[in-house]
């Protein structure tokens, strides 16, 4: 179920069950006094959806001026009882034609299927591809490793995580400017960059980075990642795409990468909180960047101080 509160605005969908009152409250609180809601799929999956919906939206005093069911190419009202409008065998309509989608082929864009054919633009990648990444994510380990090896030798203690945290924020940061100029990166730059992204600091200043006039780049490169990445380094890159689409507006984006996120790792903690706000039906609008750059430094750094002191 998706509700058209405000461009881009995602409610609960079917697979995550019925509203409940904290779903339109989240709604309400910014503001929003009607909105739109679409369900797919048969009617006894739906209509207790579309019901719970209409049913807290009127406790929070939102106007629910249209309810609609979609399946295979019809859909159906449950506002309209008027059968010259709304006919019981439902309103065929061909989404190829729609206005929307032929701009967006004037612009260079496409119209998919379904959701599964949404849900394979950010699959892993296979063949060669996938080996070379099993390859190059190997190989950055064991470069990590043989370089704390040879710090220790030195009598410079610093452990495999604190490593990877220095280097991979030196890493996004450049794969971040190299995609806002148009560029791309090697296999090798991108296991790297997988295998970085793993460490959370390195993660959020990222997430710091995303400022919304870079949002083409941005999902070039989270999706570009989220494809490429190997189990286990899937989460970030597809938590950080998550947080883009849905700061963009693409709600069933959002949606593909948090599931390839939590696939990856079930109690990834940032995915967890992008569900949570999507399927509350949180607007676009409250995808603020939760820190500055500094500022996730700055607390890291605190950490880190606080860590040594107490390992002393």
């Amino acid at each position: 179920m998706s509700t058209a509160s405000e461009p881009g605005a995602c409610a609960p969908s079917t697979r995550t069950g019925i509203p409940s009152g904290r779903h339109t409250a989240a709604i309400s609180a910014t503001g929003i006094t009607s909105a739109v809601a679409v369900g797919y799929g048969p009617d006894a999956a739906v209509a207790p959806v579309a019901a719970a919906l209409r049913e807290h939206a009127a406790k929070a005093g939102i106007a629910m001026t249209e309810l609609l069911r979609v399946e295979n190419g019809r859909y159906w009202s449950y506002v309209c009882v008027d059968p010259a409008c709304c006919p019981p065998e439902g309103t065929p309509f061909d989404i190829a034609g729609h206005p929307a989608a032929r701009a967006l082929r004037a612009a260079g864009g496409h119209v998919l299927a379904d959701r599964t054919a949404l849900a394979a633009t950010v699959a892993a990648v296979g063949g060669q591809a996938g080996a070379a990444m099993r390859r190059a994510t190997k190989d950055s380990l064991a470069q990590v490793a043989r370089c704390v090896n040879r710090l220790d030798e030195a009598g410079t203690h610093v452990s495999a995580a604190r490593l990877t945290a220095a280097l991979g924020q030196v890493a996004v940061r450049d794969a971040i400017q190299r995609y806002r100029a148009g560029g791309t990166v090697s296999a090798e730059h991108a296991a790297w960059l997988t295998v970085a992204l793993a460490q959370v600091r390195v993660r959020d200043d990222a997430w710091a980075r995303m400022i919304p006039k870079h949002q083409g780049a941005h999902l070039r490169l989270w999706t570009e990642l989220t494809r490429l990445a190997r189990p286990g380094y899937v989460a970030a890159p597809a938590a950080l795409l998550a947080f883009c689409a849905w700061q963009a507006g693409d709600g069933a984006l959002a949606n593909v990468a948090l599931d390839r996120a939590l696939d990856d790792n079930p109690r990834y903690s940032m995915a967890l909180l992008l569900r949570e706000a999507l399927d509350s039906g949180a607007p676009p609008s409250m995808a603020r960047l939760p820190m500055t750059p500094e500022e996730v430094a700055a607390a890291y750094d605190a950490a880190e101080r606080a860590a040594d002191e107490a390992a002393r």
